[in-house]
């Protein structure tokens, strides 16, 4: 071979190699998979002011940062208007980032509230709201007695002193006893087929409490009360009727969403008198009856 041929085979061998490394610095890789670029930050809903247990969101209480994917709750939110009007079901602290679990109960993660003490009261469907009270709800409690026991009325022989009852006279009383008080926590039973074949082993998590009825309809509603109000709460359990009414959370709150004490609605109560002469409930008037000779 021509040692001009030589001189150009190499050139060209030369050129061939310049161009493959040009290739692998252009596409790292050498053609491989491309290699990953780094995590990028998301847009995620934080909130803009401390948020009170049981608050109904507005858009003045929550704002956006950005935070890598490692760095984000699970079940967080990327825009507010994902959780405009929900309620929160935990207290939320400012610049937390909120998730769906701060919607849902869950009773492991009930907090007394300082001075406060925690007590339960058992409800049905129909003294309980249906059973739909939740976590963050504010009820109210309202006590019906009734029967001759509670407000007898006695006439005094002066003869010998004796006491004698009045029969036949309505002693019921009914009062709103305490408002405003605030649901920390509801646990609902499992149905029967659950208590005995799928009772869940020691030291699991339990699941969130639902509305779902259950067989029994009964709920669990645990309230931050006061130690007074703990016992009227218990005399009212042991020797009357009670009811739990709900509240709407606005009542609780400004507009900023800071907690304000909701002012007594100042009931009168309610007695057979106050029926009779209030609301014009008819008295029951006496019947002369003729009754014929035998």
């Amino acid at each position: 071979m021509k040692r001009s041929n030589r001189l150009v085979l190499l050139i060209g061998v030369f050129l061939a190699i310049v161009a493959f490394v040009g290739i692998l610095v252009v596409i790292p890789g050498g053609g491989g998979p491309p290699a990953p670029s780094a995590a990028l930050p998301i847009k995620t809903v934080i909130a803009a002011q401390d948020i009170p247990l049981g608050v109904r969101l507005t858009a003045g209480m929550l704002t956006t940062k950005e935070f890598r994917p490692s760095e984000r709750r699970q079940g967080a939110f990327g825009d507010p208007s994902q959780i405009l009007g929900q309620t929160v079901r935990r207290p939320i602290v400012k610049d937390a980032q909120l998730s769906s679990a701060d919607f849902l109960e869950d009773i492991n993660a009930l907090v007394v509230p300082e001075g406060k003490r925690a007590m339960s009261l058992q409800v049905n469907q129909v003294n309980g709201v249906g059973t739909l009270i939740k976590t963050g709800d504010h009820v109210d409690l309202v006590l019906g007695l009734t029967g001759g026991d509670k407000f007898p009325v006695v006439t005094l022989n002066p003869d010998d002193d004796s006491i004698t009852v009045v029969a036949g006279l309505n002693s019921t009383s009914v009062k709103i006893l305490i408002e405003g008080m605030q649901v920390i926590g509801t646990v609902r039973p499992p149905t029967t087929a659950t208590r005995t074949t799928n009772a869940a082993p020691s030291g699991s998590a339990a699941q969130a409490p639902t509305t779902t009825l259950s067989d029994d309809g009964q709920e669990l509603v645990i309230l931050a009360i006061t130690a007074q109000q703990a016992e009227l709460i218990k005399y009212a359990q042991l020797d009357g009727d009670i009811s739990l009414l709900l509240r709407n959370s606005r009542d609780f709150v400004d507009e900023n969403g800071e907690p304000v004490i909701s002012l007594p609605a100042g009931t009168t109560g309610v007695i057979l008198k106050t029926l009779v002469d209030g609301y014009g409930v008819l008295r029951p008037e006496l019947v002369e009856a003729i009754i014929p000779a035998q």
